[in-house]
């Protein structure tokens, strides 16, 4: 079993071991609840951390997970209020009108 990486928050961390496994990579998560020894423990060795359980699948997963942490996000234009959306908004947050 071998340390992938981390994540900023437990539901970040989910979804990357789920992307993973739905690749074939057997993974998981470790430190869920850790994030609240902070303070007492440095912020950064309280994060949820992503690990790959078979060692052959290694070098794939670093593959997989460099390419999950760089994912696009989808920007637009609502076409009823004219507010540019970022990020993975399906809404406007300024009107309610659904991304076209």
């Amino acid at each position: 079993m071998k340390r992938l990486g981390q994540a900023p928050n437990i539901a970040i961390a989910q979804l990357w071991v789920d992307m993973l496994r739905d690749q074939g990579i057997d993974a998981n998560m470790q430190r869920y609840f850790l994030n609240g020894a902070a303070g007492d423990l440095p912020p950064d060795q309280c994060l949820p951390e992503i690990w790959v359980q078979d060692d052959t699948q290694f070098d794939r997963a670093k593959l997989a997970f460099a390419d999950l942490q760089r994912m696009p996000q989808h920007n637009w234009v609502c076409q009823a209020c004219g507010e540019r959306i970022e990020g993975g908004f399906q809404q406007c947050w300024n009107c309610g009108t659904d991304m076209p």
